[in-house]
């Protein structure tokens, strides 16, 4: 008889102490599960994203909770409120200055589509200076809303080929 000790059983995934994995699925999920958000409070949304960040929400539940506001140290930018044609530039400059991949949350009403601004100053969405991922609806939208947003772009990350876009790099 074999004691427990002893146990001579392979396991493919598991094999003296390594764990045998893809690239694109280790990558992704270290990328899934530590994205720094650029907050870019721009109006009543950002109340809302700050409710986010607190104890009754807890966006550090997946792993976002460092809210960088240097455009170099953060991946995942998220838009909250209006943005008006004298904001616009300097949304964009935010944007080229993160380093790649980068990825966009457009929250609420007024980022997603103007809003009920239909005038000469406000862009009519935040997806004409900048390429989006997520949209958040509801003015404003409720914080539950954000973090829906934040786990479907983690799982658009979690698909992306992000081994050979390293190698190509």
């Amino acid at each position: 008889m074999v004691s427990a000790s002893t146990d001579y059983g392979y396991d493919s995934k598991v094999e003296g102490g390594v764990i045998v994995s893809r690239a694109d699925a280790a990558i992704n999920w270290i990328r899934t599960n530590s994205m720094w958000p650029m907050p870019m409070g721009l109006a009543c949304c950002a109340i809302e994203l700050m409710a986010v960040g607190g104890a009754r929400f807890d966006i550090a539940r997946f792993g976002a909770e460092v809210m960088r506001f240097s455009p170099r140290q953060a991946d995942c930018m998220i838009v909250a409120g209006t943005v008006t044609y004298k904001m616009a530039p300097q949304v964009r400059r935010i944007y080229d200055q993160m380093a790649s991949p980068k990825w966009v949350i457009a929250m609420g009403a007024c980022a997603s589509s103007g809003g009920m601004y239909r005038s000469y100053a406000t862009l009519q969405g935040v997806d004409r200076i900048v390429p989006v991922d997520v949209y958040v609806s509801g003015c404003p939208p409720r914080p539950e809303a954000l973090l829906d947003a934040l786990m479907k772009l983690q799982a658009k990350v979690q698909r992306e080929p992000s081994a050979r876009r390293l190698l190509s790099a």
